[in-house]
C-alpha cells in the first residue's frame, strides 16, 4: 500500500463523519485513518453505528495492523496512532499535542514520511490548532490536502488554522469532500 486518505476531527467531528464516511463506495482503493478527539472515552458505539451505514468496514485499529482498503482506521482513546514505513500502525503514549491524545498532527505527520505524495489530508470540523502542521507537513511532501469550509463547519478554528497556515488545495462544504476524495484517488 502506498496511498492512504488520512483525517483529523474534533468537536463537530461525528456529524462531519456520518456525512463522509458511508459516501465512500465498497471498492474504495484507499485505507483511511481517522483521529478523532475523544479523550478518555471510548468510540466502539460511534464506530459500530458508522459501520453499520458504512459499505466499508470501520474499525479501531490495532498495533502492527498492517492497513489495507476497504478499511477504516481510528485512532484508540488515549494513544497517538501513526503509520510506520512498511504501512503498519504503531500507537504511543507520548504527550498530548494541542491538548490531545490522539494528536492529528502525529497521525499526518507520519502519513506524509511513510506515504510522501500518495496522501490525502482532511481537516473537519474542530476547536483547537491540532492538524495544522500535520496538513503543512503532508503538503510539504507532496501530498494533497482539504479542508472543510470554516464559514459552515460546527466549529471553525480547526479548518480555520489549517487555512492560515498551508496553502490548502480544497476548501469544501462537508456535503462535497467525499465526491472530491473519491475523484481524486482516482488519479493517485
Amino acid at each position: 500500500m502506498d496511498k492512504v486518505l488520512v483525517i483529523g476531527t474534533s468537536y463537530g467531528g461525528l456529524e462531519a463523519l456520518k456525512i463522509i464516511i458511508p459516501s465512500f463506495p465498497k471498492d474504495f482503493i484507499l485505507p483511511v485513518l481517522v483521529v478523532l478527539h475523544i479523550g478518555d472515552h471510548n468510540n466502539d458505539s460511534f464506530i459500530d453505528f458508522l459501520n453499520n451505514i458504512s459499505k466499508l468496514n470501520v474499525k479501531e485499529a490495532e498495533e502492527k495492523e498492517v492497513i489495507t482498503a476497504g478499511n477504516v482506521y481510528f485512532a484508540p482513546p488515549n494513544y497517538h496512532m501513526l503509520i510506520d514505513n512498511d504501512a503498519s500502525i504503531s500507537f504511543s503514549a507520548d504527550t498530548k499535542v494541542h491538548h490531545s491524545r490522539p494528536s492529528i498532527d502525529v497521525l499526518f505527520e507520519s502519513a506524509a514520511w511513510s506515504f510522501n505524495s500518495g496522501v490525502i489530508g482532511v481537516i473537519l470540523s474542530g476547536l483547537n490548532q491540532d492538524g495544522t502542521y500535520g496538513l503543512k507537513t503532508i503538503k510539504k511532501y507532496g501530498g494533497i490536502t482539504m479542508v472543510e469550509n470554516p464559514e459552515n463547519a460546527i466549529a471553525s478554528i480547526m479548518p480555520m488554522s489549517a487555512l492560515k497556515q498551508t496553502k490548502v488545495d480544497y476548501v469544501l462544504e462537508l456535503d462535497q469532500i467525499a465526491a472530491k476524495i473519491i475523484e481524486l484517488s482516482a488519479k493517485m
